[in-house]
């Protein structure tokens, strides 16, 4: 990425209630059908959204479309919480961290790049998905979550040394921007 491009990318960044960023390489990312296994067995949306497998596509299949992707961003934010074991309330503070991700998106599309973003636990867009009869209503704001891709985003949040484990009141999000230079620079600057 050209210095003076990501310069106004990270001006644009520090707007934003962003905790820590990184830009990584894409072979730094780790794959793990392990990860899938738990979507399968112990989250309610497998099978139920767009957002979430089987409708991803297999692990090998969510990793070669990442790896068309030149580079990739990581980015946390966090939100405050009575107590993080309450599901209902940590789940309900992640309407904010996708509105972020819409916003950092939009900051790379602006810049000219294409975007792939994912982000936290299955879409919420719509009171009912459309999966499997329909195709998604939403795919301009839908972002599939981190984890329906077999990734393993602790382990790259780990190695830039981005706290995730903050006590027993602080929720921690995450989300991948996948970014590919179009040539359109869209900027008016």
């Amino acid at each position: 990425m050209d210095s003076s491009v990501r310069e106004r990318i990270e001006g644009r960044l520090t707007e934003l209630p962003i905790i820590q960023y990184e830009f990584f390489d894409i072979s730094e990312l780790t794959f793990s059908e392990r990860v899938r296994y738990i979507c399968e067995t112990e989250c309610p949306q497998y099978g139920r959204s767009w957002a979430c497998p089987p409708a991803v596509g297999t692990v090998a299949a969510c990793r070669e479309r990442c790896f068309s992707y030149e580079e990739g961003f990581l980015f946390a934010s966090v939100s405050q919480v009575r107590d993080i074991a309450d599901l209902e309330e940590t789940l309900s503070t992640r309407e904010g961290h996708e509105k972020l991700t819409h916003q950092v998106k939009g900051i790379f599309q602006k810049e000219g790049f294409e975007v792939m973003a994912l982000s936290t636990e299955s879409c919420a867009i719509c009171e009912m998905c459309s999966y499997p009869d329909s195709p998604c209503r939403h795919p301009d704001k839908m972002f599939p979550c981190v984890e329906s891709y077999g990734i393993l985003v602790t382990d790259l949040a780990e190695k830039y040394g981005i706290e995730f484990i903050q006590g027993s009141q602080i929720v921690t999000w995450f989300s991948l921007l996948f970014l590919k230079k179009t040539g359109e620079d869209v900027t008016k600057e």
